[in-house]
């Protein structure tokens, strides 16, 4: 897994009401609404090329169809690792092993004995439950809130019958067995202008809140999904980086080139008295 620390083209602000008109929120917005169905396409393809793959595996078939399935495991990741441009600041890139000599056997190993296969498979398969309930989530609360703003021009229009056989139009926020002025109810029951227009003042409070919310879920999905999908950064890149560039001092008096030592000749010597 790589350790490289990420850049977010996803910025938070201080002020809730820049935050609401920045690019990164609504781009972070249609980053997780856009992984509720292409996540599942992804999902869906690794699982058909999966179970086709171990179902034929006890046969000749089998042997080419793990190529396969590789291949399309390493495409599913090539297109979520081009989703993810909108939100991070560099592109992420895979690392695979290259088969050498080539063929099919030799494919087989090396494609399968590859930790960036596993990788990919990790997140498109195995993380995607997680990934897809925690974004679904976050997606419903931020277009219930944002609904919630526009309450004035609909709050009219839902209709609503109770339990003592009365109906009613407006929206119910609570509990209204009986109607909205009938016996145990609890809550705020709007079917007027001015509650409407009440309720969406607390909504658009509470949608300019929950936009950091909406960022900071695409911040970490963004996240996991670039330490899975990029390839694993060098061990020993901290030591190279020592050994081929010179130390702190640097070089002694580069600008002063050394003169050669002149020989002593014996004529030049005096002898001591």
């Amino acid at each position: 897994m790589s350790t490289r620390p990420c850049r977010y083209r996803l910025r938070l602000y201080r002020n809730p009401l820049h935050q609401l008109v920045a690019g990164s929120t609504w781009r972070a917005a249609w980053f997780l609404l856009a992984y509720l169905v292409f996540g599942w396409l992804l999902w869906g393809c690794v699982l058909a090329a999966t179970l086709t793959t171990v179902i034929l595996a006890i046969t000749l078939a089998g042997i080419p169809l793990l190529i396969g399935t590789a291949a399309v495991i390493r495409g599913c990741a090539n297109a979520e690792r081009w989703r993810l441009r909108g939100v991070l600041a560099e592109p992420v890139r895979g690392g695979y092993r290259v088969a050498r000599p080539p063929g099919i056997l030799n494919q087989v190993r090396t494609r399968w004995r590859d930790p960036a296969t596993w990788r990919d498979f990790g997140y498109l398969f195995g993380l995607f439950p997680l990934l897809w309930a925690v974004d679904l989530a976050v997606i419903v609360v931020w277009l219930v809130l944002l609904a919630g703003i526009a309450l004035p021009a609909w709050y009219w229009a839902p209709p609503e019958t109770f339990n003592n056989g009365q109906s009613a139009h407006g929206v119910q926020f609570g509990y209204f067995p009986n109607g909205p002025h009938g016996p145990g109810a609890w809550g705020v029951f709007v079917d007027t202008m001015p509650k409407a227009l009440l309720a969406a003042a607390v909504f658009l409070v509470l949608f300019l809140l929950f936009n950091y919310v909406l960022v900071l879920t695409a911040r970490l999905h963004a996240r996991i999904a670039s330490a899975l999908l990029r390839a694993p950064g060098d061990p020993l890149a901290d030591a190279k980086e020592v050994l081929t560039h010179p130390g702190p001092l640097g070089k002694l008096h580069p600008e002063t080139p050394l003169l050669p030592e002149t020989p002593l000749h014996p004529e030049t010597m005096h002898p001591a008295t």
